[in-house]
């Protein structure tokens, strides 16, 4: 039985009376439902990737947690691994959320897509007793979302799935979804995205439309500069290997050449990033991200 938010409160209401919950509990209760109502919604695919993007979404700490976005900030109508339903009900929840919101929700695409044989590499679930691919997917949820987010390496450069000689024949989001979107693509690029930077991005999105993106689609806020640019190495003399005090130029860093903002944001609430850690940048958020080596040997 489909049950709406506000037949839920009343359900509560009642329930409360018999169960002496007090008024400022059902309030409580009622802030919470109510806001989730006119929440963005949100239908999240996985493709060709490690989930990893999911990962760092559960692990958001920074302006928000992740109890809190998922309860109080959006509605998430879909998600293969965050949904209690699965199967037939999970698609028919999927189905239900794009009818009921057709042209006013935002598409979350992690993963890549791979295209190969009509995209058999990667099949979602079964509909209508055929296979629903995640190609065939993106291009019929794309079309019909307001905003598309391309979250993750994989899904915004192709990253580790398209690396090599790739005989699935994986593209970007962008690549697949080109022309079909009401609005530009966004990139947020990194392996995996900062939760900062994805949670904030589909918030503002909400409150404010469209950010302000640069050539490769992604939010000038979070990717206007090289990791180089801001790190806390520059300038200082060369090191002859990792672990050692100095710059890693010499040690292969791709600081110079990936844009993210690692170094004013860091990890695991602002704990520790790869170079405070003694380790070059791999350019985890780059366009060649794994294509081209990581170490360099001198």
């Amino acid at each position: 039985m489909k049950m709406s938010r506000r037949d839920f409160l009343k359900w509560c209401t009642a329930s409360a009376v018999a169960l002496g919950i007090t008024s400022v509990d059902l309030n409580k209760l009622e802030e919470i439902v109510l806001a989730a109502e006119t929440a963005p919604n949100i239908i999240w695919l996985q493709g060709s990737g490690c989930s990893g993007c999911s990962i760092s979404m559960l692990n958001a700490v920074e302006n928000t947690t992740i109890d809190n976005f998922l309860i109080n900030k959006v509605n998430m109508k879909y998600h293969h691994n965050l949904m209690a339903a699965a199967g037939a009900l999970a698609i028919s929840a999927l189905d239900l959320a794009v009818l009921e919101n057709k042209g006013n929700f935002i598409l979350v695409i992690e993963g890549a897509i791979p295209t190969y044989n009509n995209g058999t590499h990667c099949i979602l679930t079964e509909r209508n007793g055929q296979p629903w691919t995640m190609l065939s997917a993106v291009k019929e949820l794309a079309a019909n979302a307001k905003y598309v987010i391309a979250a993750g390496t994989c899904s915004a450069y192709g990253g580790v799935p398209k690396a090599g000689i790739n005989i699935t024949g994986i593209k970007t989001v962008k690549e697949v979804a080109y022309g079909m979107t009401m609005n530009p693509i966004i990139n947020l690029p990194g392996c995996p995205v900062h939760p900062l930077t994805l949670t904030k991005t589909i918030i503002d999105l909400y409150l404010y439309g469209m950010p302000k993106i640069d050539s490769e689609g992604r939010p000038t806020e979070f990717y206007s500069s090289s990791v180089h640019q801001k790190c806390p190495r520059r300038g200082t003399s060369s090191a002859s290997v990792l672990g050692a005090p100095g710059c890693y130029k010499n040690c292969g860093c791709k600081g110079p050449q990936t844009n993210n903002n690692c170094p004013s944001r860091k990890w695991n609430n602002g704990v520790n990033w790869c170079i405070d850690g003694g380790h070059q940048c791999i350019g985890c958020g780059g366009k060649d991200f794994p294509q081209t080596p990581i170490y360099k040997f001198l």
